[in-house]
This record gives structure tokens, sequence and C-alpha cells, in this order.
């Protein structure tokens, strides 16, 4: 009735060879839009981190009255200051769900200054190079300039 053929095993080297060369392809559309979007990605993390720094300032504001100070910094979001104005009302627990002050995306500590030059307090970060300034990945990411 039907005739068997004898199993082949295995590819031939032009099937491999084409298999390659797609996957070359493939690599060189896909690869440089795939490693440009992981800036675009921090830039992003960097904001939504501000804004969740904005909104324990915030409550930090109506809890105790006043931000805290440059001194006291971002670390009293998490632990309650023993220098300065000592906060009357902190809430256990501080007002940052992480036990500890995240650093920005690229490993630097966000700034934090107030009174800030452009409202109750400056919040902001470097950007990818950790220095004042640039463009692009490098450009600094500031609470007063977000939309």
């Amino acid at each position: 009735m039907f005739k068997t053929v004898k199993d082949s095993r295995g590819f031939t080297l032009i099937e491999l060879m084409v298999v390659i060369v797609i996957l070359g392809i493939l690599a060189a559309l896909v690869g440089p839009k795939i490693i440009g979007r992981s800036d675009d990605a921090k830039i992003s993390d960097a904001k939504v981190q501000i804004r969740n720094f904005e909104t324990a300032l915030k409550l930090y504001k109506l809890d105790n009255g006043n931000y805290p100070t440059t001194e006291q910094g971002l670390q009293a979001l998490v632990t309650k200051p023993t220098t300065g104005q000592i906060p009357a009302k902190y809430k256990d627990g501080g007002y940052l769900e992480t036990k500890d002050v995240p650093k920005d995306p690229w490993g630097n500590d966000y700034k934090y200054i107030a009174p800030g030059e452009h409202g109750d307090y400056d919040l902001f970060s470097f950007g990818a190079d950790g220095a004042r300034g640039g463009d692009g990945k490098n450009a600094d990411i500031e609470s007063w300039n977000m939309k």
C-alpha cells in the first residue's frame, strides 16, 4: 500500500543557513528598538517615583503642617525626623511603602530642596549622566516641569 521512506534526520546546510539569516535580520530590525526603549522606561520610572514622592510629601504636610526641610530630606518620609522642626503627628510606618528612600533608575539619589525655587519644594533627578542639565536620556527630570 504505502511505501515507507527512510527517516532522514537533521537539517541540510542550506536550511540552517536560511534560519540563521532570518534570525540575523530579525535581530537587526528588533534589537535597536528594544535597546533604545530602556532609556525611555527609566525616564518614565523616574517620573512615577517623583509623583509618588509628591503624594507622600502632601500627606506629610497634611499631618504635620509643613514639608520636610532640605536637611531632613526625603528620609523624613520613611523615618521620623530628629532634627529641625520635629513633626508632631508623624504617621507610624512613614509615608512611603518602602522602608528606604528609593534611588532614581540610574542608581543616584533624588535631589530635594525645601523651600524650593519653583514652589514649596524642588524634587528632581539628574538623569542618566548624574549631572545638572543635559539632553535626551541625560536630561534632568524635575517635579515642576513634568506633565
